[in-house]
């Protein structure tokens, strides 16, 4: 009882502004939810939901739709011995693509999408949302204000608290998972390198089939000029041919289903019977090491899996799982049928399966159906790797390059040249250098079940700490899958030295770039947040900084070093958060730091990792608007009393937003989240239609004249100029570092600085109203 008197003492004390601001700040449960939930929730008509899956044929299925070509070759690199080890072989193929593609990813994976968007990095941002695991703690309570920001609210359970305070606990947990995701993404760039590779030379092997005369080195040079020019025409983006990639698909579904149906009919009925277990079981038995090992040929029948979790941002999940199992399923299977019952007739006729069991008279319209649906198949894998690292390059996790928005309907198609011409070039050198589909086969198989291993290590986390899974579930999801991935791992070490070296190569070289680089932002971020002391001065201007709180050291440098400043100080942080998209009206976070004298303010613009963010007059347009938005309403908050009267009527958002940016004596707030703290005045400005009640506030002279003081202050301010300054902070290792780190950061991570954008580039500011302030620091 005492408690509770001491409470309303104190509301009271604080009089009727204490609960206005409650009023304001109370979260709109209902509503946040609908919006939170709006990709979820949203319906789609049964003729629309057809559509949407026949599109999604050329986007998300391509590559794994063109595993026929290769997948029997790679299983018997020898020849076939026994027919019995056909039928051990399609049994396997048959159940590998029941759990994997069926049951994992399309009904299980494919659901803890990030609001539609898929991929390792998808996963890894949802984690962020319900734990704090982030190695760069710069998150903040009005982040998971977003509409986007979706988190679960089931009740948590034991097990769940248990494991969130576990990964919390320690940093070097949190370091585990960050390079479990960075293995994982790095593992779907070499994929980029690999799947090109062995589908267009797989294709290419079709004119030395009809042809035998022609020589392995002419496929391999058709092979290399197809993918030049695929690589090569990355820069016109996909939006002028896309729509032919969904026809081509669907074209080569059906010929490959009913190929493996006339082969069926034609050679060998009995290859039914591999439908039964019992097959798989006698072919593991009876084969020995060399059946063990040629597991990893096999399980190239489920590459294109991750591709297709990856690329799932354009179509509902409901579209996607449709396609799969009316279209892509059978497809498959008839056709790994169809070969089977052709090899059991024809057993030396398995370099080339495919396309010996094809009959005459379709040969060369399946061959070109069959090279076009290779390109397909690449042109979905590299747009794949092109946004996974503008996811990692979002999160911090790549240097920056540039990104090019190839379409300007989809944001999601974009074109990043430095990564393009370093994926042709080991494409080529791959293709090249190797010459053999096994080989590359055997390369492209260990990145293909790494990436696998990682997704299932988060999809684990993913149904203990999102979806809140009793254990029992989460125990029997990650027995299936890591017993058929661990056994296909086990049998991928057998050839690490016949191409499976590879990947591991090309992972180890982007893990260490992107580690290095993490680790480097995360040391300068440390020592920005740990050196926040400032010098008032006299000063303008827009200084760029990392911190989303705080003053950053290179600004106390700055004025330290130099005797002015302008007289309004603006911090600009552009912050990336672990969702795929922050609405536009929900971008901009204005703050005030210190006393009103000071004019200081910090503007946080805020981005998801599949948003566009272009520095232009438009971008800077709008920081002056919510700027002198958060003016208004500070001055407006102040000027309420006791005795001051406020209402909640109906009204449009734009046009109460419109009345607060021309008010004269009275303003309308339309849905704005008001925060007013101790340490700052903290106001998000933030304008949505969803909440249809706004409020007015009747503010005094005082506290009008004020801010027209104040606005006519920054008005003057900003005629007189606006100057951007940049912080150009070089990282050095001390002294008594050890020899390793010393290497990392001032070589490997100096290196990286020097060949990446330089932030002036990023952020498009002209050299006229450009500063650069310099500083070394020791980590």
């Amino acid at each position: 009882m005492s408690s509770g008197a001491e409470i309303d003492e104190e509301s009271d004390n604080k009089g009727s502004m204490w609960v206005l601001d409650q009023k304001l700040d109370q979260p709109m449960d209902e509503e946040a939810g609908r919006l939170r939930n709006m990709y979820r929730e949203k319906k789609f008509s049964a003729l629309l939901l057809l559509r949407l899956s026949f599109q999604s044929l050329g986007v998300v299925y391509g590559d794994l739709g063109t595993s026929p070509l290769y997948v029997f070759y790679n299983t018997f690199p020898q020849g076939v011995k026994d027919p019995e080890d056909v039928i051990g072989a399609l049994s396997l193929i048959i159940y590998s693509l029941t759990l994997i593609p069926l049951l994992k990813y399309v009904f299980i994976v494919c659901r803890a999408n990030d609001n539609g968007q898929g991929g390792t990095f998808a996963l890894y941002s949802l984690l962020c949302r319900h734990a704090k695991i982030k190695t760069i703690p710069n998150q903040h309570r009005t982040d998971e204000e977003l509409t986007t920001y979706s988190r679960s609210t089931f009740h948590e359970q034991p097990f769940a608290a248990k494991t969130k305070k576990w990964l919390e606990r320690r940093p070097s947990r949190k370091n585990a998972l960050l390079i479990l995701v960075l293995v994982g993404t790095c593992m779907v760039i070499g994929d980029g390198i690999l799947t090109p590779a062995i589908s267009v030379l797989s294709a290419a092997g079709g004119i030395k089939v009809n042809h035998p005369d022609v020589s392995s080195k002419v496929v391999v040079v058709v092979a290399v000029v197809v993918l030049v020019g695929l690589f090569s025409m990355q820069h016109y983006g996909t939006d002028r041919v896309s729509w032919l990639f969904a026809p081509i698909v669907l074209l080569w579904f059906l010929l490959i289903g009913g190929i493996g149906l006339y082969n069926i009919w034609k050679y060998d009925k009995g290859v039914l019977r591999a439908f039964s277990p019992v097959y798989t079981y006698r072919y593991l038995k009876r084969g020995g090491k060399d059946g063990w090992t040629s597991l990893g040929g096999i399980m190239l029948c489920i590459t294109g899996t991750e591709a297709l979790f990856a690329d799932l941002g354009h179509f509902p999940v409901l579209a996607v799982q449709i396609a799969f199992t009316i279209v892509v399923f059978p497809s498959l299977l008839l056709a790994y049928s169809g070969q089977a019952a052709y090899l059991m007739m024809n057993k030396d006729h398995v370099v080339d399966a495919f396309y010996q069991s094809i009959p005459d008279s379709i040969y060369w319209p399946v061959f070109i159906i069959a090279t076009l649906a290779a390109i397909v198949a690449s042109q979905a894998t590299i747009s794949a790797t092109f946004s996974i690292i503008k996811q990692a390059l979002a999160l911090g996790c790549f240097p920056r390059v540039k990104v090019i928005h190839t379409s300007k309907n989809f944001l999601g198609q974009i074109y990043i040249p430095d990564i393009n011409w370093i994926l042709m070039i080991l494409c080529i050198a791959v293709t090249a250098g190797f010459e053999n589909q096994s080989q590359i086969g055997n390369a492209y198989g260990t990145a293909v079940v790494i990436v696998m291993l990682a997704t299932t290590a988060l999809m684990v986390l993913i149904m203990i700490l999102v979806w809140h899974c009793h254990w029992l579930l989460v125990l029997l999801f990650a027995g299936l899958s890591l017993i058929v991935e661990c056994t296909y791992f086990s049998a991928m070490l057998f050839k690490v030295d016949q191409g499976g070296w590879v990947p591991l190569v090309i992972a180890a070289a982007f893990l260490l770039i992107m580690y290095v680089w993490h680790y480097g932002t995360v040391k300068r971020y440390e020592f920005e947040m740990h050196s926040r002391d400032w010098s008032e001065s006299r000063g303008i201007g827009l200084v760029y900084t990392e911190l989303a709180s705080g003053v950053p050291r290179i600004f106390s440098h700055f004025i330290t070093n130099l005797p002015a400043m302008h007289s309004v100080v603006v911090f600009v942080c552009v912050k990336y958060l672990p969702v795929y998209r922050v609405p536009e009206e929900e971008r901009f976070i204005v703050k005030r730091i210190g006393p009103k004298n000071f004019h200081m303010f910090r503007c946080v613009a805020r981005y998801g990792y599949k948003d566009l963010h272009k520095k232009d007059d438009d971008f800077e347009r709008k920081l002056f608007d919510n700027l002198f938005l958060f003016v208004r309403l500070e001055s407006m908050m102040e000027g309420c009393s006791d005795s001051d009267d406020y209402s909640i009527y109906g009204q449009q958002t734009e046009k109460s937003r419109d009345a607060l940016l021309s008010k004269n004596g009275k303003a309308t707030i339309s849905d704005v989240d008001l925060t007013i703290s101790s340490m700052d005045s903290t106001m998000p400005a933030k304008s949505t239609s969803s909440r249809p009640n706004s409020m007015t506030i009747s503010s005094g002279q005082a506290g009008n004249q004020t801010e027209m003081d104040e606005l006519e202050f920054l008005n003057r301010c900003r005629d007189a100029g606006v100057v951007h300054i940049l912080g150009n902070t070089v990282v050095r290792a001390s002294r008594e570092s050890r020899f390793y780190k010393k290497i990392v950061v001032d070589y490997v991570y100096a290196f990286l600085r020097k060949i990446c954008r330089e932030n002036s580039a990023i952020f498009n500011i002209p050299h006229e109203s450009l500063l650069n302030v310099g500083q070394i620091f020791y980590v």
